[in-house]
């Protein structure tokens, strides 16, 4: 009996390319497809090349990205802001609650495409060969 299973993929997936095009919000592979239909929502499949996208598992690491990143970022800021102007409590949740909003939502597309990037490029999860 003869196996019709598909031949492995063993072509070179640059980790750093797949990065910077998942962070782009461009397909890992080709870098020119959409990476995402909706907000959050990654395509099936590469319009361009092909690739299949829908198997990536990038579940809540993107999430805990951002908000390492924001964190470190921010509360340095926020303790400089509070050493040379001290300002009123509420203008702190006011525009920090705003600030930390805009740039998480602004920051969590790219840094999942940067997961799917990177889980593309390790062939991890859904990119995983068959077996």
């Amino acid at each position: 009996m003869t196996s019709s299973a598909p031949p492995l993929d063993t072509s070179e997936r640059p980790l750093g390319r797949a990065l910077l095009r998942g962070l782009r919000c461009r397909c890992p592979a080709c870098g020119e497809g959409r990476l995402f239909r909706r907000y959050l929502k990654p395509v099936d499949q590469c319009a361009t090349c092909g690739t299949v996208i829908s198997g990536h598992a990038a579940d809540d690491f993107p999430p805990y990205l951002v908000i390492l990143l924001l964190g470190h970022l921010l509360i340095p800021i926020a303790i400089s802001i509070d050493q040379r102007f001290s300002p009123a409590l509420w203008i702190y949740a006011l525009f920090g609650s705003l600030v930390i909003v805009i740039l998480s939502l602004a920051l969590l597309q790219p840094v999942k495409g940067g997961v799917i990037g990177w889980q593309w490029a390790l062939r991890m999860h859904g990119f995983a060969p068959p077996g």
